[in-house]
């Protein structure tokens, strides 16, 4: 348990108790510096799952935490997509095949609520690591450390403060750095569901004129379901008696998986997007949603922030070994450079995307339609788009 008064400067204080927050103190820890992490412990449940492409994987492996993740966590074997749009220009169904990149499969999916047990569980053991049952309150930029307060009283003082508390977080606020927000006429409801039908540990994708229905595989004849509605058509979903609910769901699935059964309750979220104008400032630097949000599209988030650690962690860990400051303004510019270039092309794509399915301006759909066709009949176009989705640039390897 960490006293109140606290004397010792850390090398890293993370701040955020979500995977991106755990994961980073645990991927830092690892590295041989000494971490704080200022994180509420058990933070609810959250009904909501996250698919982990290969390369997110290999840095939970790397950390140690991916046996104990898998036990729980379904294969994504295939990924199906399907223009259930109903307009003039259709595009033909794709299938992407992991076999075509010789993998067993591209990623997993997983409950966030299982991920969150057991990175939650390896922070309270890690060495390097004291965790801080907390949230903090205030943040002091000073010229060679940073000083948090936690609400419980403590203070924490650190070379460099990771920003991993989230769309509104305060770190990010305090340090100055502006965001760009921006929103969508539609919501996401969001929930789990047993059938009666095996999914063969294939996503489906529906493109429909409201945006992607998704059904995404989970242990057992499970999957999640992202649906992406107008406001006003997730508000009648929601409203829905449950029996009712399942019929439309399957409906909409064309019963592809056989009878539906809600396992969880629907939740709904607003679609909208973030994006920090920096991704670092004085002794700080931005880590998952604090620096990016966008839409549950194409399973990009956790992804990407988790891409955001490991390159942080590239920086500081080249730094260290040069006797640099970690937390100085020439080793987090570097981290910046690195990630600008991903954040803004996922960001953009991810909007396209949804954007696409909302216009009804022929010009457009018949280009959606063109991609689509091309990743059908085209194997190293296909190919291509397949290892672009789980890890960018086309120099990656996927060997697993």
């Amino acid at each position: 348990m960490a006293k109140t008064k606290q004397t010792k400067i850390f090398d890293i204080a993370v701040v955020g108790g979500g995977p991106s927050g755990r994961i980073a103190a645990l991927m830092f820890a690892k590295s041989g510096f000494s971490t704080a992490l200022v994180a509420p412990a058990g933070v609810g449940q959250d009904g909501r799952t996250t698919a982990l492409w290969q390369k997110s994987i290999l840095l939970l492996e790397e950390i140690g935490v991916w046996p104990k993740i898998c036990e729980n966590a379904a294969q994504l074997r295939k990924m199906r997509m399907i223009d259930d749009t109903r307009r003039l220009i259709r595009a033909p169904e794709v299938i992407f095949d992991s076999s075509e990149l010789e993998l067993e499969e591209f990623g997993f999916n997983i409950l966030n609520s299982n991920l969150n047990a057991v990175l939650e569980e390896y922070c309270g053991s890690a060495k390097n690591i004291t965790v801080f049952d907390s949230t903090a309150t205030k943040v002091d930029f000073q010229p060679q450390s940073a000083v948090l307060h936690a609400k419980t009283g403590e203070t924490i003082e650190a070379r460099l403060v990771v920003a991993a508390d989230g769309r509104n977080s305060l770190v990010r606020e305090a340090a100055g750095i502006d965001v760009r927000h921006w929103s969508y006429p539609q919501a996401a409801l969001v929930l789990n569901l047993e059938h009666s039908l095996p999914h063969h540990g294939i996503s489906t994708e529906f493109h429909t004129p409201s945006g992607p229905f998704t059904l995404v595989p989970l242990p057992g004849r499970q999957s999640s379901l992202v649906c992406v509605e107008s406001v006003d058509g997730a508000e009648r979903l929601l409203e829905m008696k449950d029996a009712l609910l399942e019929l439309e769901l399957e409906r909409r699935a064309h019963s592809i998986l056989g009878r539906f059964k809600l396992i969880s309750k629907p939740q709904s979220f607003p679609l909208s997007g973030l994006s920090a104008t920096r991704l670092v400032g004085d002794r700080v630097a931005l880590v998952g949603e604090s620096a990016h949000v966008f839409p549950p599209i194409g399973a990009q988030g956790l992804n990407l922030s988790l891409r955001d650690i490991a390159d942080l962690d590239k920086v500081l860990t080249r730094a260290a070994a040069r006797q640099q400051d970690i937390g100085g303004p020439d080793v987090l510019k570097s981290y910046e450079t690195n990630r600008k270039s991903d954040v803004r092309t996922r960001t953009q794509a991810v909007d396209l995307l949804n954007r696409s399915l909302l216009t009804g301006f022929l010009p457009v759909q018949l280009a959606r339609g063109a991609g689509m066709y091309l990743a059908g009949k085209v194997g190293p176009f296909r190919r291509l788009l397949m290892r672009e989705g789980m890890a960018p640039g086309s120099g990656f390897t996927l060997n697993r």
